[in-house]
């Protein structure tokens, strides 16, 4: 039993990212009652507490919670991953949910993928990560599928392709958009460790987040568990991306092309496509063009620039 849409509860985690404000605002769209709770990252035991806390206050039936939360990047220390790592474990440890509801986990496809064979890479290939970052978001996916396998609730792992949109959190280093397009307003060259033909595939966050909460509907009505590759499937590189910004804004974006230990960790080709849910296709409908120029006018509102576009 799933009920009515409208009554429907989502609670998102890391409500406040990149993703989940996208997920917050399309489960709005659509009707569901929100569920949010303030999670006190920076202490993992409070963090713990908040999490265990939070899930106690679902309803009984109908729920759906969607994992959009992490601050981890491609170069975060170990020590910091193993942390928000342990943090999920001791969450789900003590997690006892009604069986009425269905689970949704962000992973992140390049992690996986990073050291796989054979691009395009889909949800039959192997995973093989080359990072920490990668190696925690498969452990992260094993400590949900088991949680999910425990209590008896569908578990649908969505592989995100690279997401861009905007509110990208810059302090992280992660976002080559939206750092590049930060570099065109201020003049600050950005350092690029990777050959400008490296590939690959930018997926828009409003699209992401209706891939996800469609995708999760789906193992809600038929109750079984299932890991995807979301994905725009317009796979394009570095260059053209600069391109497209130049194309844009009329100049082309400071860059500087530099040595970086992280390089070790990236893959010249990270496309993708999903062969077990292609319909989920249907949710990509920001144009690329489209995706960028609503990046520009988000930093531009960040730095309080007026636009420029000149």
């Amino acid at each position: 039993m799933t009920g009515s849409p409208e009554s429907r509860t989502t609670w998102v985690v890391g409500a406040s990212g990149l993703l989940g404000t996208s997920v917050r605002r399309a489960a709005a769209d659509r009707g569901d009652r929100l569920y949010l709770a303030a999670i006190p990252w920076h202490e993992p035991d409070a963090a713990v507490e908040a999490l265990v806390r939070a899930a106690a206050g679902l309803p009984e039936h109908n729920w759906r919670m969607l994992w959009c939360a992490g601050s981890g990047v491609v170069g975060s220390s170990p020590e910091k991953l193993a942390g928000e790592l342990d943090v999920v474990g001791r969450f789900l440890e003590q997690w006892r949910p009604s069986t009425d509801g269905a689970v949704f986990l962000a992973s992140s496809a390049g992690g996986v993928y990073a050291g796989s064979a054979a691009p395009p890479f889909t949800e039959e290939t192997v995973p093989v990560p080359l990072s920490p970052y990668g190696e925690t978001k498969l452990r992260t996916e094993g400590l949900f599928a088991a949680f999910a396998q425990r209590v008896g609730v569908p578990l649908l792992t969505g592989r995100f392709s690279n997401l861009y949109g905007p509110g990208q959190d810059l302090s992280k280093g992660q976002g080559l958009i939206s750092l590049l397009l930060r570099a065109h307003l201020t003049g600050v060259p950005l350092d690029i460790y990777v050959p400008l033909d490296t590939m690959r595939d930018y997926l828009y966050a409003d699209d992401a987040a209706a891939m996800a909460l469609a995708g999760l509907e789906y193992v809600a009505a038929d109750r079984n568990s299932r890991t995807r590759i979301l994905a725009s499937e317009q796979s394009c590189t570095i260059a053209s991306v600069v391109g497209e910004i130049r194309r844009i804004t009329r100049r082309r974006p400071p860059l500087v092309l530099s040595p970086s230990a992280n390089a070790r960790f990236q893959t010249a080709d990270l496309r993708m496509h999903s062969v077990l849910e292609p319909s989920l296709r249907q949710y990509v409908r920001t144009p690329f063009a489209v995706g960028v120029q609503a990046c520009l006018a988000a930093v531009e509102t960040a730095m309080h620039v007026p636009a420029a576009r000149g």
